[in-house]
């Protein structure tokens, strides 16, 4: 892998990981079309997951401040249980959360509960997962669509109510199972769990920001996994530009997080909805018609 493939898989993996128009199937296409490891689909399976750990520094960078008062009051709170101090109380919504635990501590734990769905899947499925099933442009065009038809259901029934304050077990219940679908090419992480928030009632500001810390462990989990099967997937000579990919990614990831937060303050997911449909319509019509290969690089 050179550099500039490196660059532009960054970039890529950057603009697309957090709104909701699928990094993989982008991601598909930029290794196609820069013709990486000759369209290996393990060595390509493990470089996006390694690109993807850019990503991950940019949610916690972004939400530094928030990851930082969740982690502190977790363990303020259950230290203060085991010591049996019930001077500690919170205000809060009854019923969404035990009243000795602060809204910090509550959201720690709504994002371990919601991770377990995708960590159990994500390793009963890992061997399809790295295959070449997920590069399939057939099913990522076919999940493009179907996850834009969801989605906008999600905006039709969902009545946005909820700030991140009223979050419970059910919101990380129903975003934990939606970002299950994530492991379907072509679904895309964030629009599977914001498209689960607004079906739980949340807020579309609200959804996208638990979607993103509700991907720290996922994102984290699989980067580090497939960064240590990478060692002997791919060529000595690819680490430093893969390097310079995740600070690529790194730098637009950060960028696609401030702009979606601010962009869904205003407005819909409706923009991201046609281009997810435009765009399977146009991967399948190539397809159809002989244009591209489902499986092998574009002819």
């Amino acid at each position: 892998m050179t550099f500039l493939q490196a660059i532009i898989l960054g970039i890529v993996q950057g603009l697309t990981e957090f709104i909701p128009v699928s990094s993989t199937a982008h991601l598909v296409f930029a290794s196609r079309l820069t013709g990486i490891y000759g369209g290996n689909p393990e060595q390509i399976t493990a470089t996006i997951a390694v690109v993807q750990l850019g990503t991950l520094a940019a949610v916690l960078i972004y939400f530094a401040f928030d990851i930082w008062n969740i982690s502190t009051a977790f363990i303020r709170d259950h230290w203060a249980l085991i010591r049996r101090d019930r001077s500690r109380r919170y205000s809060g919504t009854q019923g969404v959360r035990p009243l000795w635990m602060s809204h910090e501590a509550w959201l720690g734990w709504l994002i371990i509960i919601g991770s377990i769905p995708i960590g159990t899947v994500g390793l009963l499925l890992k061997k399809y997962i790295e295959g070449p099933e997920t590069k399939n442009l057939w099913i990522i065009a076919t999940m493009l669509i179907v996850v834009a038809i969801l989605l906008t259901i999600a905006e039709l029934v969902g009545r946005q109510r909820k700030d991140v304050q009223h979050l419970g077990i059910f919101d990380a219940l129903v975003q934990g199972f939606c970002q299950v679908l994530a492991l379907m090419p072509g679904a895309s992480r964030s629009g599977s769990t914001i498209m689960g928030g607004l079906l739980a009632g949340e807020k579309r500001e609200t959804a996208a920001r638990f979607s993103f810390l509700l991907s720290i462990p996922a994102v984290l989990a699989s980067g580090l996994l497939e960064l240590k099967q990478a060692w002997g997937l791919l060529p000595p000579d690819s680490f430093e530009p893969l390097l310079v990919g995740v600070i690529v990614s790194a730098i637009f990831g950060y960028v696609s997080i401030w702009f979606l937060l601010a962009f869904l303050r205003r407005n819909s997911t409706a923009i991201f909805i046609v281009y997810r449909i435009i765009l399977g319509l146009v991967i399948l019509s190539l397809l159809w018609f002989g244009v591209i290969s489902p499986n092998v690089a574009i002819g």
